[in-house]
């Protein structure tokens, strides 16, 4: 097991203690400052502190920054999977931070790290996956493992496992899982064909989504409004509101520029030359906005299904439960 200090390189700067310098190093990294967060989180990583390993190696793991380094992002969440595996995911506050580690360092397994020599090992990163995905209950673990197990990689195929996910998933406000279980169910893959609700669904995913995965996402809707008639487009908008309040979740967004929220948004056409427009809930708008849903108000019931408010002056729409045989969570 690498230490972490190996990983990190020598850093010149000083600070009162290993907590101001935590302090300082995950101010900066909030709000996007890397080149100023990075020699606070090596000082603090040297003294072994948790949050300083873990956000350093968020940072070396970031493709857009200018601070990306595989190695010793893989290297960090190698010895943060290695010594906190075995940490109570209900009672430590660790828990979180480990179950994305194991999530991390699986995608890097799962494809392999040429810088190091890491060959793809499917079989490896599905278990890693698994810890992440059961003992921690990390989402993007789940949604990972799902689409794993749709394919048979690194697991035996289990498409009702995999669909049991990417329902869960999307109820819980998961945008990745609503996209790809929308992508799903406009193809008619693993599932019946449904393509009101794919266009539904995938409205609710461009609301939920985070910058991170904002672009593939608006893929996938550009697809499947483009691909859909007005017919199909008057049934989805009869549900997308409902859904939008039942599987919404305001996505969290970090500003780097000090700016605020101004978020270009690209020009999307058809292959028509039509704009590509939004599917709300009393209509289609001109064109897809930055995202504004609210976080929803949830019931749970016994297995984690989620349950909505019980609506009196309308029909309700159907429930993600409803969306193809079998993604109901048992």
């Amino acid at each position: 097991m690498m230490a972490p200090g190996l990983a990190l390189g020598a850093s010149v700067t000083s600070f009162k203690s290993t907590e101001d310098a935590l302090k300082q190093g995950m101010s900066a990294f909030n709000g996007g400052y890397y080149e100023i967060a990075i020699p606070a989180l090596q000082y603090a990583a040297k003294e072994h502190e948790f949050l300083a390993e873990y956000y350093l190696a968020r940072i070396y793991g970031d493709n857009s920054g200018s601070h990306t380094d595989h190695a010793k992002a893989y290297a960090l969440f190698q010895s943060i999977a290695d010594e906190h595996a075995e940490i109570d995911p209900e009672d430590d506050p660790r828990a979180p931070y480990v179950g994305k580690s194991l999530t991390a360092l699986a995608s890097y397994v799962r494809t392999g790290l040429k810088e190091i020599g890491l060959k793809p090992d499917p079989d490896r990163a599905a278990e890693y996956l698994h810890n992440a995905s059961v003992s921690f209950d990390d989402e993007d673990a789940q949604f990972e493992l799902a689409k794993m197990q749709l394919k048979g990689e690194g697991v035996e195929q289990d498409i009702p496992r995999a669909r049991h996910w990417l329902a869960r998933l999307s109820q819980k406000g998961h945008a990745g899982a609503q996209a790809f279980l929308a992508d799903l169910l406009w193809r008619g893959m693993y599932t019946a064909k449904d393509q009101p609700r794919a266009l539904a669904l995938i409205s609710v995913a461009v609301d939920n989504a985070p910058p991170t995965e904002r672009l593939w996402i608006e893929d996938i809707y550009q697809n499947i409004y483009c691909g859909a008639g007005e017919g199909i487009r008057t049934q989805a908008t009869g549900i997308v509101g409902e859904w939008g309040n039942r599987y919404g979740r305001k996505p969290q967004y970090r500003d780097r520029s000090g700016l605020g929220m101004l978020v270009a948004q690209p020009v999307r056409t058809c292959h028509t030359g039509e704009l590509v427009g939004r599917i709300e809930q009393h209509g289609v708008t001109a064109k897809v906005e930055p995202p504004v849903a609210a976080k929803p108000e949830m019931r749970f019931l016994q297995g984690g299904a989620a349950s909505a408010p019980a609506l009196t002056e309308a029909p309700a729409a159907p429930a993600l439960r409803d969306v193809g045989a079998g993604f109901a969570p048992e």
